[in-house]
C-alpha cells in the first residue's frame, strides 16, 4: 500500500534542523529511528513531543522497531548511541530498513557535527580539544564503517539519501 506505513525511516541527529525528522515521520504514517549521542538533544527532543520513545539497548530498540513495523504503527524512537552502531546491529541481524540518511552535521566533521563511534559524548569532546588529530583520524575510520553499513543495507533495499548535509562528501574523503 501507498504511504509510509509499515516502513521504517533510519537516521541519525537530533540537534538544530534534524530535530524535525522523527515528527515528519511520524505525519507521514512511517516509523523513524534516529541515533543521536548527545543526551541533551534528545531529552529536548523528547520534552517536544518529536522523539517519542528513547532507548539504549539496541535489542530492545530493535524489538520495538519490528512491533511497530508489524502493527504498521506511526512513531518515533531515538537510539542514545552512535548511528554506526545502529546501522551495524541491523546489517549483523539482517533487519531490513527502507529509507535512510543522515543528519548530522558534517559540514563541520572534526568541532562537533560528527562524533565517532567507540567514544562517549564526553570522551569524544575531550578528545577533540585535547588531541584533534586523533579525533580526526577516529572520524575518518568511523565514517568508512557507516559508509559501509549503508552500503550494506543499500544492497539489501534500503532507499538512502544526502541531505546535502556533505555525509557523502566526507565520507569520500574519509
Amino acid at each position: 500500500d501507498k504511504g509510509l506505513k509499515g516502513k521504517v525511516f533510519v537516521t541519525s541527529g537530533l540537534g538544530g534542523m534534524s530535530g524535525a525528522q522523527p515528527k515528519a515521520t511520524v505525519i507521514a504514517g512511517g516509523i523513524c529511528v534516529v541515533a543521536e549521542v548527545n543526551p541533551k538533544a534528545i531529552e529536548t527532543r523528547r520534552t517536544q513531543c518529536w522523539v517519542d520513545e528513547v532507548y539504549t539497548d539496541l535489542g530492545a530498540l530493535a524489538d520495538r522497531m519490528q512491533k511497530a513495523r508489524h502493527g504498521k504503527e506511526a512513531v518515533s524512537l531515538a537510539f542514545h548511541g552512535n548511528v554506526v552502531d545502529l546501522l551495524e546491529y541491523f546489517v549483523m541481524q539482517h533487519i531490513d530498513i527502507e529509507l535512510g540518511s543522515d543528519q548530522t552535521s558534517l559540514h563541520n566533521p572534526f568541532a562537533g557535527g560528527y562524533y565517532q563511534v567507540g567514544l562517549t559524548f564526553d570522551e569524544a569532546n575531550r578528545m577533540m580539544v585535547e588531541n584533534p588529530d586523533r579525533f580526526k583520524e577516529l572520524v575518518h575510520a568511523s565514517l568508512r564503517r557507516h559508509v559501509d553499513a549503508v552500503n550494506a543495507l543499500a544492497e539489501r533495499g534500503m532507499f538512502f539519501w544526502d541531505y546535502g548535509n556533505a555525509f557523502l562528501l566526507e565520507s569520500g574523503r574519509a
